[in-house]
């Protein structure tokens, strides 16, 4: 089976990273900022014309949640307009679309897990920017899923599970939110989740499937938990990575939202439903803390440990 010619966007970040370890099989084109600037839809059609890709796999966004309260231009254009761009060129050159989103597009106020179709309302620019991105995705190509998934983490990068296990080597107690509900999700089990729906298929094919099965997914872990419970259970694992830790998870401490205030208001409940994914593809998702159980064991690896 020929090679399938990818774009990849993002690929120094946590899900891009993982994407191109996945996918390495596969001719990857990975383009730096320096070398496809997003804010300039001129470049990004240029881009694609001249590489011709099979598919477009899009996980590059503008994630400073906070930062895009007071720069919102910036948001836009990464997380809504490019992906309009992209999409366009997608169907352009008849091909798919993979396009990631984000857990914020809900207000959080429901109490049940939510699914592809409930109502979005995102509380914060961010999140509107990833919801308009959507949205443009969908209008411009007749063959791209989305994918939105939650709390991202991966050994790598800057994301929660890495400043938790370094703050927990510098300080004697953490004051962490406990109203914020979610799943933790593995840029990995991301990357595994893709790769399995990306099949063996060639251009053709995949393209007509991708038609099919054209939509919104949620693709995050099973189970949920809360920030602060999240922190505990890294906590309780540095011992075993060799880590010495400041302090015990009976010292990091739960908090409010309300007593943590940040420029951009965050969903109570991030929590998605994955049964769609489920259905069409047979795929079924890890819970939470057994794919965070793997990822501390493969940082454990890595620094040496075992």
């Amino acid at each position: 089976m020929k090679r399938l010619r990818i774009l990849l966007t993002g690929a120094s970040g946590q899900v891009g990273q993982a994407l191109a370890q996945r996918l390495h099989g596969e001719e990857l084109f990975t383009p730096t900022r320096s070398e496809l600037n997003l804010e300039d839809s001129a470049a990004v059609l240029r881009y694609v014309d001249r590489t011709r890709p099979d598919l477009i796999i899009n996980p590059a966004a503008y994630t400073a949640v906070d930062k895009a309260e007071s720069e919102p231009a910036v948001a836009i254009a990464i997380n809504a307009v490019a992906p309009r761009v992209l999409a366009r060129a997608a169907r352009h050159h008849g091909i798919g679309l993979i396009h990631f989103s984000t857990d914020y597009v809900f207000d959080g106020m429901q109490s049940e897990p939510y699914r592809e179709d409930d109502l979005t309302a995102p509380l914060n620019i961010y999140g509107r920017s990833k919801r308009d991105g959507e949205i443009a995705v969908l209008e411009e190509c007749d063959a791209a899923w989305i994918l939105r998934t939650s709390w991202v983490y991966s050994a790598h990068g800057r994301n929660f599970l890495n400043t938790i296990l370094q703050l927990a080597q510098q300080r004697r107690q953490l004051n962490i939110v406990a109203d914020q509900w979610g799943a933790p999700t593995w840029a990995r089990t991301i990357a595994d989740v893709v790769a399995r729906m990306l099949g063996d298929d060639g251009r053709m094919a995949l393209h007509a499937r991708m038609q099919h099965t054209r939509g919104v997914y949620h693709l995050s872990s099973r189970g949920a938990t809360n920030w602060q419970q999240y922190a505990c259970r890294i906590v309780e694992a540095m011992p075993a990575m060799g880590l010495q830790a400041q302090l015990s998870p009976a010292e990091v401490a739960p908090i409010s939202s309300a007593a943590y205030p940040t420029p951009a208001q965050r969903p109570s409940n991030s929590r998605l439903c994955t049964d769609k994914l489920t259905r069409v593809f047979g795929i079924t998702l890890p819970d939470w803390d057994q794919a965070l159980d793997e990822c501390l064991r493969e940082m454990k690896q890595e620094m040496g440990q075992d």
